[in-house]
């Protein structure tokens, strides 16, 4: 998947790191993982890592839950004794994952065992992916066990705030597919500052104040059928597109969608809420239609139902993951709200007993097998240099999102409020 034509971001190899490692990490030569129906090991080919498929909570995902409220449970496991080791037991598979380059980055050889249980509340979850991956991690560590909390990511922000305050609190880790739900729990002093050996591999925007850092990205973009379409004919300022004539009556957004209601915030916070009045406005006089969710604005550009739509970059990803022949690119705008950049983000909350073992999983998320799980299976952006995205992305470097605080997302209010004024809700 490429931003412009004739640019081939995808890179050729398969790493081959192995792991001489006995004990904790064993169960890697014995063992591989299934995720979203498909067999995940080495750089196997064949089905997705994920289904194709939308979700709930700001960050949609695909895949098979496992685990609820409780301790997460074993993800299935089937033995081979030539089984790869290292990234590749952490890797999807699937046409978009067929090629992946040597990783660079911190590795879970080089950190300390997990040992212990410990108290995560987590805030969407991709689907279940995410709990597949601790899954991958109580298989590696058998004395490490996880008691988890499962709900939306404000619900749970609130939860913390008020156990904090009350001197109760449950968790030791706050894991939240939104920023701005990490945002309200730190600025209310209910977290801990992260060490800067934990998140040194992380860009700064993605880890301000270190009360929180960023574990998995995600790209505002303008999904476009390649048939109707090129890329050349994508505006490369979001405001443009009330302007774009060409695109009259042939576009698609998910307004009631938890990552659109993001992508508009990020708008009021930066040009001010008149100009965002007029341009949600704009794009209802452009007839652009709605669709409940971004995976189906995205599926609908590529059946041609629509030219072009407004969604998160992993949503064309995994139709293009089910049906490797869609006519669907990607199209990405610059320095503005519709280039914006989130993640989900993990945090330690204050008054842990056990922070050491808090900030040493924190580290295993920022690891490069960890960050490779998410990249091929989530087909979110990587937080560390070391790991590139699937599917011919630019890398985050390369793109060009606003100057914004994160957090100050999770103020959905007044964005609401603009959106019923101007008649998108």
């Amino acid at each position: 998947m490429t931003r412009r034509a004739g640019e081939d971001f995808t890179a050729n190899g398969c790493d081959d790191h192995s792991d001489s490692s006995v004990g904790r990490r064993r169960f890697l030569r014995t063992s591989a993982v299934v995720a979203g129906g498909a067999l995940v090991a080495g750089c196997s080919s064949g089905g997705s890592g994920s289904n194709a498929s939308g979700a709930n909570d700001s960050n949609g995902s695909a895949g098979n839950a496992s685990g609820a409220n409780g301790t997460v449970g074993n993800a299935t496991e089937g033995a081979s004794a030539n089984e790869s080791v290292g990234v590749a037991a952490f890797r999807g598979s699937g046409p978009l994952v067929e090629s992946r380059p040597p990783l660079k980055g911190p590795r879970i050889d080089d950190l300390p065992d997990l040992s212990g249980q410990l108290s995560i509340y987590l805030g969407g979850g991709e689907g279940g992916l995410y709990t597949q991956f601790l899954d991958l991690l109580q298989r590696m560590y058998p004395k490490f066990t996880v008691k988890l909390r499962t709900a939306s990511s404000s619900q749970l922000a609130n939860t913390l705030i008020t156990e904090v305050q009350s001197g109760s609190s449950k968790a030791d880790v706050f894991w939240a597919v939104d920023l701005g739900a990490l945002g309200v729990v730190a600025s209310n002093d209910a977290t801990v500052t992260l060490p800067s050996r934990v998140v040194k591999p992380v860009p700064k925007e993605f880890h301000p104040n270190d009360q929180w850092v960023g574990v998995a990205g995600r790209a505002r973009s303008v999904p476009y059928n390649t048939n109707q379409l090129s890329a050349n004919q994508i505006p490369n300022k979001v405001q443009k597109f009330t302007d774009a004539g060409g695109l009259k009556g042939s576009m698609g957004w998910a307004p009631t969608y938890g990552a659109f209601q993001s992508f508009v915030t990020a708008m009021r916070l930066l040009r001010g809420e008149k100009q965002t009045k007029r341009w949600l406005q704009g794009m209802q006089q452009q007839g652009i239609s709605e669709y409940p969710d971004e995976f189906l604005v995205s599926n609908a550009v590529a059946d041609g139902e629509l030219a072009a739509g407004f969604a998160n970059h992993y949503y064309a990803l995994r139709v293009r993951a089910a049906r490797p022949n869609a006519p669907i690119e990607l199209a990405f705008t610059k320095d503005d709200a519709g280039a914006l950049v989130n993640a989900a983000g993990v945090e330690v909350i204050k008054g842990t007993e056990r922070r050491q073992l808090a900030m040493n999983f924190v580290q295993h998320l920022l690891t490069a097998e960890a960050q490779e799980f998410f990249a091929t299976r989530t087909f979110a952006y990587p937080m560390i240099p070391g790991v590139p995205p699937v599917g011919g992305l630019p890398t985050i470097d390369e793109l060009n999102p606003p100057d914004i605080d994160l957090a100050k997302l999770s103020n959905l209010e007044p964005t609401l409020r603009l959106m019923r004024e101007s008649g998108v809700l």
